[in-house]
């Protein structure tokens, strides 16, 4: 068990819900949820419980509710879909439990729409007689719903084709036709982390994830450890799944530990009219008309999927239409994209709205079971594709068009060096920097009551300046690395670490801090709220023992270093001896300075990695060791743990990151395996653009955005650093297109939300009534920084899909697979049926050539920059051995390729 103490963020948390979080990994007894226990009971859990056990799982029901007490599989004793252990501690009014029902209904007539909630006020439902074959329990659901709705509601729970089915009856009794314009099935499961160590957590805990996709859509609940079975909520009879909506009413303590509960909406119009007005929904909002005297019935069925990786073929098997996008549904403007239908229908019609938006044409797949399309993003947005089968079926599909990747990040690069760089006189010395924005005002962000916002430490802070840096590794511009020299040099180097005595390269927490007795009056605004734990003192400010801003700062110099050895011409105020040293010391100095915390994974640790491999390879061997035995340290210790992913808060999805390259590096496989499959638990592929490879992050809109809330975050940092794990685990198993397919999602999905004119926000808000961009660029750097180290071009084949490009478009032609590059740094290519890993320190791949026949690789490179007269290129091979066919010298373990006038070809022969 892992014990770990109060930090500052779960304090932050604590102010502004009024509860105090003691520890990181366990969260005893809070005041919200002892006000929740003074609330009276309504469920009648004395009356017992009906029991059924079905072909997968057993059921329990509480007597006089019928709403679900216990979900388990029978294949394990003692773990619990649903959150059974906290049953009578959720008894009371407004508290939602599996087999609930939400409506919004308007009679003929009404000009409003009158809302009905079966949680609302619990009375005991009126059982009926089961005597249909398959049915467990049957109830009228009136007693529990106000006498004036205009509809009898019966709900039943049964068998059907081995499946646990929920299905609601809705029979108008009344002499006026009834418009159903919001039905809502609260999905109730077991993902509140609350009081739980991590163990007990990954053992007892689930997520799930929404695949919004009308009647395609389904929900998958998966466990924390990221192990088998996973629960899949899919229709049952005609109920899309048409939008996905927190149940806010819901008196549950929503917080770090818990994210809240949601609802499966059939139809929403009633939402769109009213709370969702001025968003355009992922689908079209529907409802529907029930005359007098007719039933409608609408309901979900539970299966289990015997691990992750086999959801699809689960749904497959359930005959659910099962869709794959390559590289996934973040269509970069220029690249070529496929989608694969799996479904024994034929498909009637493709509608693109808006118009124009995508192209789709008819494409052919080596599984010919597959009906097979071509892709192209061409309107940059949001995208919907909405597939009609003949049976009438119903799949929608959300695509995101972003640019062409070179023009979004060099977009990225001039407004985080334009707009957001700031370089007034300022009494808190953070000039010459770039300083976060908010994009709502078109303005820098220079004060808030969250000093680190304005301070440039922290993610919140650091993240327009590390994604400044970030950028440059991926596409170096003279103009802006100008710029960031000065940063580095003098704000960094000078402000935002210790410039003096022993704690030189110690990391303050905030630049910007709030102590008005020695600043100049009416330097802060009076309209921020300065009363608040947020509003560090300078003292406070200057703190340096918090581990997770180093790893900025050490990015920072390691990208000056990169510029500076493999380029001429880019830095000219220091050698690159300088920057390495800067980074190798800030990087010792977080397990001195900040000891604590650096006993956890770091969020952007990969570059303590990167920067050993940079110290061996250039010969600074006590340097390197230096560095190895500290991260050696770290690793040993996780590598006692079970699930070592501690971190400041009770759950965290980011430093996993780091325990995965540490672990794998060191060759603890099994702590490298137990990390991805926690990493698979909470990063789901689903088609659609916002939950592809997202990571769960659902409480940094807190510290980093500008809607502040508890609050599914689509795309925040976690999708850009996850996929570095993902992704190398993929590069070790190259047969493994499920890793392929999750790890890109997140790579692309970190530069996703990326606008047309080149701002970076925190996340995009996942709730229906937002939809949007968050307005601050918080904390985004990191996200980048993902992007930044992992961008790189898949080459692979599937024995169903045939050969696919991830980062590239591929042609075939006379049994060679041509690939031209798209990514923005055209800097990493991969072939997965060579396990040639094929990367550039400098130079630019244009295109790559693979013969599968007889395993010879051309790889044509683009000619000389001003700055970039060589190429250095490293070879990875796994399984088999290489040749050049060109004689080439060898610098710091990489080939020397001189660069010409022209694109210059080079050849290898995987043997």
């Amino acid at each position: 068990m892992q014990t770990f103490n109060r930090s500052f963020r779960n304090i932050f948390f604590a102010m502004l819900f009024a509860s105090a979080l003691v520890s990181t990994t366990s969260v005893r007894a809070q005041d919200p949820w002892k006000n929740l226990e003074k609330r009276p009971s309504t469920l009648n859990l004395d009356k017992g419980f009906l029991t059924f056990k079905t072909p997968a799982f057993r059921l329990k029901l509480v007597k006089a509710s019928q709403t679900i007490a216990a979900l388990q599989p029978n294949t394990e004793k003692d773990f619990d879909y649903t959150p059974a252990a906290r049953l009578a501690q959720r008894s009371s009014n407004e508290m939602y439990h599996l087999g609930d029902i939400n409506l919004r209904l308007k009679t003929e007539g009404d000009t409003g729409w009158t809302k009905y909630a079966t949680a609302t006020n619990r009375v005991d439902v009126i059982p009926l007689e089961t005597k249909q074959a398959g049915v467990l329990a049957a109830s009228d659901l009136s007693p529990t719903l106000p006498a004036n709705i205009p509809l009898k509601v019966q709900r039943y729970w049964q068998v059907v084709n081995g499946n646990l089915v929920l299905l609601f009856k809705l029979k108008n009794t009344g002499s006026r036709t009834v418009e159903i314009g919001a039905l809502g099935m609260p999905m109730i499961f077991n993902n509140i982390l609350q009081g739980e160590e991590l163990e007990q957590a990954h053992a007892r805990n689930v997520f799930y994830d929404p695949y919004i996709g009308k009647d395609a859509g389904y929900l998958q609940v998966t466990r924390l450890s990221g192990k088998g079975p996973v629960l899949l909520v899919t229709p049952y009879g005609h109920s899309p799944f048409e939008a996905y909506n927190p149940l806010l009413t819901d008196p549950t303590p929503k917080g770090i530990d818990f994210e809240g509960f949601y609802e499966w909406m059939v139809h929403s119009k009633a939402y769109a009219e009213t709370d969702w007005k001025k968003v355009e929904p992922w689908n079209k909002p529907t409802s529907v008309l029930v005359k007098p005297g007719q039933t409608v019935e609408y309901g979900v069925q539970f299966a289990l999927s015997p691990s992750i990786k086999g959801i699809e073929q689960k749904l497959a098997e359930q005959r659910r239409p099962v869709a794959v996008g390559v590289p996934g549904y973040v269509l970069p403007q220029g690249a070529d994209g496929s989608l694969f239908l799996n479904y024994g229908k034929k498909v009637k019609s493709i509608l693109v709205e808006p118009a124009g938006a995508l192209s789709v044409t008819p494409a052919s797949a080596e599984n010919k079971i597959l009906q097979a399309y071509h892709v192209k993003g061409h309107i940059w947005g949001r995208a919907r594709l909405t597939i009609t089968y003949t049976d009438g079926l119903c799949q929608t599909i959300s695509y995101k068009v972003i640019k062409a990747e070179s023009d979004l990040v060099k977009d990225f690069g001039r407004f985080l060096t334009n707009e957001q760089w700031f370089d007034k006189p300022d009494t808190f010395h953070r000039n010459p920097s770039v300083i976060t924005y908010d994009y709502e005002k078109k303005q820098q962000v220079t004060q808030d009551s969250r000093v680190w916002i304005a301070g440039l430490s922290d993610e919140g802070g650091a993240g327009s300046w590390l994604g400044a840096m970030m950028k440059q590794l991926v596409q170096p511009d003279k103009a802006e690395i100008a710029k960031l020299q000065e940063f580095v040099n003098h704000t960094l180097f000078g402000n935002i670490q210790h410039s003096e005595g022993p704690q030189k390269y110690g990391v303050k927490k905030s630049v910007f801090y709030y102590q008005p007795d020695s600043i100049p009056k009416g330097a802060y605004s009076d309209s921020l709220n300065w009363k608040t734990w947020a509003a560090w003192s300078h003292k406070d400010a200057n703190d340096v023992g918090r581990s997770y801003n180093y790893p900025h700062v050490t990015a920072a110099h390691w990208v000056m270093y990169r510029l500076a050895r493999n380029h001429n011409g880019l830095v000219t105020q220091q050698n690159w001896q300088f920057y390495l040293n800067n980074s190798h010391e800030t990087a010792m100095a977080m397990v001195k300075q900040a000891p604590y915390y650096a006993q956890f994974g770091q969020m952007e640790g990969t570059i303590f990695y990167l920067l050993l491999m940079d110290l061996k390879a250039e010969g600074w061997g006590d340097k390197a060791i230096s560095l190895e035995t500290e991260m050696r340290k770290r690793a040993d210790h996780w590598r006692t743990l079970q699930y070592p992913f501690g971190s400041e808060m009770p759950w965290d999805s980011t430093g996993q990151e780091e325990v995965y390259n540490w672990s794998a590096y060191f060759g603890y496989t099994d702590k490298a395996e137990v990390t991805i499959n926690a990493i698979l638990g909470y990063m789901p592929t689903v088609p659609h653009w916002g939950y592809n490879g997202s990571a769960r992050r659902y409480w940094d809109f807190l510290y980093g955005g500008k809607l502040s809330r508890i609050e599914r975050q689509l795309h925040h940092y976690g999708s850009g650093l996850n996929a570095i794990p993902v992704l190398t685990e993929y590069r070790s198993h190259p047969s493994d297109l499920y890793l392929l397919r999750v790890g890109y999602g997140g790579l692309m999905g970190s530069v996703s939300n990326i606008t047309r004119d080149g701002f970076g926000p925190a996340a995009f808000h996942s709730y229906p009534s937002t939809l949007k961009i968050d307005g601050l660029s918080g904390d985004y750097g990191p996200n980048f920084f993902g992007y930044a180290v992992n961008s790189a071009t898949y080459i692979t084949h599937d024995k169903n899909f045939g050969w696919l490009a991830f980062g590239g478009n591929l042609k075939k032609d006379k049994g060679l697979i041509k690939v031209d590059i798209t990514t923005a740094s055209k800097s990493r290519v991969f072939i997965a049926p060579a396990g040639l890993w094929l990367t550039l320190d400098a130079g630019i791949f244009k295109t790559v050539t693979y013969n599968p026949v007889n395993g010879k690789v051309t790889v044509t490179l683009d000619a000389a920059d001003e700055f970039t007269p060589k190429a250095y290129l490293r070879v990875q091979q796994s399984g088999k051995a290489y040749k050049s066919k060109q004689k080439l010298l060898m610098d710091r373990g990489a080939y020397v390729i001189p660069l010409g006038g022209k694109p210059i070809e080079l050849t290898l022969l995987v043997i």
